[in-house]
């Protein structure tokens, strides 16, 4: 039935349909990450692209029971608004998914990306073991050294706690809508100088 709608949304709203499952057969091994950087339409939209990413999907996190889109924006329910990455080790290491979390977004604005204001918008890692949690906090200790943000990171380093899926017309938000609202890029910055 939900293909169905979908091509007759696509046909009314002249757009083509858009096929958001993962692609290719599922990998013997994956690993999981948990990120909040902001908005997470931007976010989901960043990973989904990056090589050896197996499947995305947004939602919240951080808080201690089940919210929706309209109690999270409150700023009150202690959720952020989350990624969750599914990924090939082989292709990609947990060390390489966290570089590219830390350059696409702000992490030096506590409780803040662009114009998106509130602890729902903080940026934070919800680590799945206790390696993820060492290369999180070893990493950090290297991206401070390096002086390549000039303010001091905000990022929290968190144990995952339960993942609520997002509504439905928050997943694979840009794909859907392209062009809607988008504050992540990659910033051409290098972690591995130190600052003088």
């Amino acid at each position: 039935m939900e293909s169905v709608l979908t091509a007759l949304t696509a046909f009314f709203m002249g757009s083509q349909p858009v096929d958001l499952a993962p692609k290719g057969p599922r990998p013997a091994v994956l690993e999981k990450a948990t990120l909040g950087a902001g908005c997470f339409w931007g976010s989901e939209e960043f990973f989904r692209k990056v090589s050896g990413v197996y499947s995305t999907r947004v939602g919240y996190s951080g808080g201690s029971k089940p919210a929706g889109y309209d109690e999270v924006t409150t700023g009150t329910t202690g959720h952020a608004e989350v990624v969750e990455i599914e990924f090939d080790p082989r292709k990609i290491n947990y060390e390489q998914v966290l570089t590219l979390f830390f350059k696409f977004h702000d992490p030096t604005t506590k409780d803040q990306q662009g114009n998106d204001m509130g602890s729902q918008y903080r940026s934070v890692i919800f680590y799945h073991s206790p390696d993820q949690e060492q290369n999180a906090r070893r990493l950090m200790a290297k991206i401070e050294k390096s002086g390549a943000w000039k303010k001091p990171l905000t990022t929290e380093v968190l144990p995952a706690m339960t993942f609520y899926p997002a509504e439905e017309y928050h997943q694979k938000y840009l794909v859907k809508n392209p062009g809607g609202y988008d504050n992540h890029y990659l910033r051409n910055i290098n972690f591995d100088t130190k600052k003088k």
